[in-house]
């Protein structure tokens, strides 16, 4: 319990095992008092191993989903079990863990919180296509949110029981869906979203692609997603809501 809250971290891992106890190590020095869903998507390493031995709930997806259908698992989880606020942070050691609390208190005045790299926070630099990409996002969801929302690709974020509900019955699979169109998603249905700066930190494992042509394809994907989550019809009401009707 935080703050009288039940916290679910949700931590969707892809063959991060070289990295991932020193993430976790993190987490639970943090947050001694949220537990740890490591949902393994697929992996074909150490990862659920390496995640139980550091104490982390563990789930295992037959094979790989992406992140979205990690973290679709990971709010049915988190419904099934009673949580309160569930929090989603990489494996790979971007997402700073201390940066939680802020989230948390922010999540008084809403149902969902990113953790903005734009915000002003830390020195994350984004270049090229992928930075039009991502203020043409940030701009659309401003917009539609009524509040600035500067990083719409940040998978580090919080949201609230009634979001996790939503989620569990709702959420996207596709590439950049688990970020941007769940985001649209929520803003299309009533629900409140703002952000809180943080700084990202460099990934521990893995390496990121900055060629010209994987830039302009996501630029490309971007903009697709965002139509598609623009257009593509979403629940008017929470799923629970709807089946208790």
């Amino acid at each position: 319990m935080i703050d009288g809250r039940r916290v679910l971290v949700i931590v969707p891992a892809w063959n991060e095992d070289a990295g991932l106890a020193t993430t976790l190590g993190e987490i639970n020095k943090e947050l001694p008092d949220a537990d740890i869903l490591v949902v393994d998507d697929g992996s074909t390493d150490r990862t659920a191993k390496v995640a139980a031995a550091e104490g982390a709930i563990v789930a295992r997806l037959p094979y790989n989903l992406g992140v979205g259908g990690a973290m679709r698992l990971g709010y049915r989880y988190a419904l099934e079990y009673n949580y309160d606020v569930a929090i989603q942070i990489d494996a790979d050691g971007q997402h700073d863990p201390s940066y939680v609390p802020a989230l948390l208190r922010e999540l008084d005045n809403a149902d969902l919180v990113v953790g903005a790299r734009f915000g002003g926070e830390g020195d994350y630099q984004a270049r090229g296509p992928r930075r039009w990409a991502m203020r043409l996002l940030s701009g659309v969801m401003s917009k539609l949110a009524g509040t600035r929302l500067t990083d719409a690709t940040s998978g580090f974020r919080a949201c609230n029981r009634d979001l996790i509900e939503f989620f569990a019955g709702w959420y996207p699979v596709e590439y950049l869906g688990d970020t941007v169109e769940s985001t649209v998603g929520a803003i299309r249905c009533g629900y409140t979203v703002r952000q809180v700066p943080v700084a990202m930190r460099p990934r521990t494992t893995g390496k990121p692609s900055h060629s010209p042509l994987r830039a302009m394809v996501y630029l490309a994907r971007a903009g697709l997603v965002l139509l598609l989550a623009l257009i593509r019809r979403v629940p008017t009401q929470a799923p629970h809501t709807m089946a208790s009707a």
